[in-house]
């Protein structure tokens, strides 16, 4: 096993560029390489060492055998672990723009918070943020129409908006509270909301499940009411409690499926039906 640790000697106000720094590319590296290694910052390159005091321990014969832990202030370091296959990085640290990108293996922590596009495209692996995360948690990137297709993601925090668009396969799973438009597009996989939803999740989705245990904002119109179901059970999962089960999005003739706790929304659902003026049209959204 490789220990390679990274100890920050000084901040960056333009973002460093960490995605040549995965176990993957750096699991035969010794300090030397290191010393010699030239980080992108902006449109230029510097000495990493500048930057970070890096310290190797033991040796690696795969990425799989490599533990990264980076300290010190990341919140201007972007692309942490993007397109990694293996290994495990630790940030001890809130971070800044795609950590995760793309990755197809190994496992990234976070100790704080993490900027958006936060586990972008993933295939598989493991993305855990123990704060919040901001907008584009899972999701593509612009002008792609497939998210994340596989992997796990958990953010213990609040996720902002759009988080799991476009989501494809894969879970994810956030602790907190979720802004407007989560899976939007969605067309396989689960997310799991343990907190609010602000209004709209699942717009356009065509397949995957939605599952909501705390107050939900607003409701789209393409969801039409399916039934109350008790303990569901979701890929193996079963959700404890009484749910208001809805099909979606009808607009798209989508077959997905959302899973709101009829408890925590028995005040604003009445007896398991809306009311008109709880609907929002899919036009009002397209727009933000």
């Amino acid at each position: 096993m490789k220990t390679i640790t990274f100890k920050q000697k000084k901040t960056s106000s333009i973002a460093l560029e960490f995605d040549e720094l995965i176990p993957d590319e750096i699991y035969t590296w010794g300090e030397s390489d290191f010393n010699k290694y030239e980080v992108p910052i902006g449109n230029s390159r510097f000495p990493l060492t500048d930057y970070f005091d890096i310290k190797v321990e033991g040796e690696a014969e795969s990425p799989d055998e490599v533990k990264m832990i980076i300290n010190g202030d990341l919140n201007r370091v972007k692309y942490i672990g993007c397109k990694m296959s293996g290994g495990e990085i630790l940030c001890n640290s809130s971070v800044d723009l795609h950590v995760g990108a793309e990755m197809s293996g190994g496992t990234i922590i976070v100790d704080g918070n993490a900027a958006a596009h936060a586990g972008r495209e993933m295939s598989g692996g493991y993305l855990e943020i123990k704060g919040n995360t901001k907008e584009f948690t899972g999701a593509s990137y612009i002008g792609e129409w497939r998210g994340m297709t596989g992997g796990e993601i958990i953010v213990h925090g609040n996720a902002g908006k759009q988080c799991g668009e476009c989501l494809s396969g894969g879970k994810i799973t956030v602790l907190g509270n979720c802004d407007i438009l989560a899976g939007i597009h969605m067309s396989k996989g689960v997310m799991e909301i343990q907190g609010d939803v602000n209004r709209w999740p699942g717009g356009q989705m065509k397949n995957g499940t939605i599952v909501i245990n705390g107050k939900l904002g607003r409701l789209l119109e393409g969801f039409v009411f399916d039934e109350v179901v008790d303990n569901p059970d979701i890929e193996g999962k079963v959700y404890d409690g009484r749910f208001i089960k809805y099909t979606g999005d009808i607009g798209l003739n989508g077959k997905g499926t959302l899973l709101i706790n009829a408890d925590v929304n028995r005040d604003k659902l009445g007896e398991y039906g809306e009311s008109d003026d709880e609907y929002t049209s899919i036009r009002e959204y397209r727009n933000l």
